[in-house]
């Protein structure tokens, strides 16, 4: 949702904080593993089928393909290990916001998949925020 708020809402956030977000649904429902069948039929009839028609739609609504639309600082944190947002999707958007030369800090945790699980993992993010929001926020209104 920050992504998404970030690029389809440029305006109306100064800083945004991503967790393990979906930044290209395409890819992020082409990667639903099939022994997840049940949830990814779930997905699929929920958010579209990305192996038909529906990946257009998908295509709109995926933050990755509007990236050009980020113009305030984004920090994202992402799990090397994630099995539902694979890492190259986080890549991806750092890569874009970048090369608009938005400010961008990525935080990738070599140990974590999707969420955390080790609280000095938890911790160290809470620090990094932190810093992320006093840097940005403090003294704006």
């Amino acid at each position: 949702m920050t992504m998404a708020a970030m690029t389809f809402h440029p305006d109306d956030f100064k800083v945004g904080v991503d967790f393990f977000g979906v930044t290209n649904w395409i890819r992020t429902l082409r990667s639903t593993p099939a022994w997840w069948a049940s949830f990814r039929d779930a997905l699929f009839r929920e958010m579209g089928d990305p192996f038909s028609a529906d990946s257009v739609m998908l295509y709109n609504v995926s933050p990755l393909f509007h990236a050009g639309n980020i113009k305030n600082p984004v920090m994202v944190l992402q799990g090397a290990n994630d099995p539902r947002v694979l890492k190259v999707e986080s890549d991806e958007i750092v890569n874009a916001v970048k090369a608009k030369s938005v400010p961008v800090e990525y935080i990738v945790f070599p140990d974590e998949g999707h969420g955390f699980q080790k609280k000095d993992n938890e911790i160290k993010a809470s620090s990094q925020i932190l810093e992320f929001l006093n840097k940005y926020l403090k003294g704006v209104k």
